[in-house]
């Protein structure tokens, strides 16, 4: 591959949906109160691209270094294959950084405009938060992806941050009901995790990446994949008992044969390669959850 196009797969680009499903939906919701702002949601929108960027460039570089991406499942990571040297993916993890922090700062001052600099501080200091999340998973001596905490920060930072403060930064007030569709989209992406952390719990155990699938073993993480997309849907049925609109509010129902095959493969899959196919088709999945949950609130 000529250069662009091996940092183009290294961005791994095809983690965008499930990474801007947060913000839709809590977008969408916002909306549904009569609440939006289209520049809050473009900012919103770069912000998390430079988020997603960034992790999977730390990630890319954080395995590589440690050995962890020498016999994985599934296409070739940059840095282990040797394609970007560790010097250069170090250089790219610093300049998402800096555009990360950048776009989050303007986002948050912009968004909060009418709150006030203490609101604009706190919401700044969130993205710094972000920052180090994004890099922490796999990068340094103490990386939580390796303790198996990435399930409680993919539920933060997907679910509780991504829905619950695009919600807030789009109203500019809190309702703690909101966390009931922050949690459903968040365990969703828990999902998508878990099914990564499957495929690759064979070379994850060679290198010491303890997660918690592995922690599980191949019964209990299926079990716990079953409980989470479970959970996601129960957690929006009871928002919509909370907050009932119109009989819109169940599209998001159009998405359970897609879930139901999901669950269903999962069940049979008894080896690494059987989880790769799992992995797009449960992002795309959750993304198509967020816009009609989203929608069905806002007609």
């Amino acid at each position: 591959m000529s250069g662009y196009k091996v940092w183009i797969a290294a961005a791994r680009l095809r983690t965008l949906p499930l990474a801007f499903a947060s913000i839709i939906l809590g977008s969408l919701l916002a909306y549904s109160q009569g609440s939006f702002d289209i520049w809050v949601f473009l900012l919103s929108i770069l912000t998390t691209l430079c988020y997603q960027v960034l992790s999977n460039y730390a990630n890319d570089y954080g395995d590589g270094i440690k050995g962890t991406d020498a016999d994985r499942i599934g296409e070739a990571r940059a840095t282990a294959s040797g394609l970007i040297s560790v010097t250069a993916m170090r250089k790219a993890v610093v300049i998402f950084s800096l555009l990360s922090i950048a776009f989050g700062t303007a986002l948050s001052f912009y968004a909060c405009r009418d709150l006030g600099l203490a609101y604009q501080l706190a919401f700044t200091l969130l993205g710094l938060l972000s920052t180090w999340a994004a890099i922490s998973y796999t990068v340094g001596d103490r990386a939580y992806g390796y303790s198996g905490f990435g399930d409680v920060f993919v539920l933060l930072f997907f679910g509780i941050v991504g829905v619950g403060g695009s919600y807030y930064l789009q109203t500019g007030t809190w309702n703690y009901s909101i966390l009931l569709p922050a949690g459903s989209l968040g365990f969703l992406a828990m999902a998508v995790l878990n099914l990564n952390n499957m495929r690759d719990r064979e070379g994850d155990a060679k290198s010491g990446k303890n997660t918690l699938a592995l922690k599980l073993g191949e019964r209990g993480a299926k079990a716990y994949h079953f409980l989470l997309v479970i959970g996601a849907f129960d957690l929006a049925f009871l928002y919509n008992r909370i907050h009932p609109t119109s009989n819109w509010q169940n599209l998001y129902f159009l998405t359970l044969p897609l879930l139901f095959l999901n669950l269903k493969k999962v069940l049979k899959a008894s080896r690494p390669l059987d989880y790769e196919p799992l992995l797009k088709q449960m992002a795309l999945s959750t993304l198509f959850f967020a816009l009609l949950f989203g929608l069905g609130k806002a007609i």
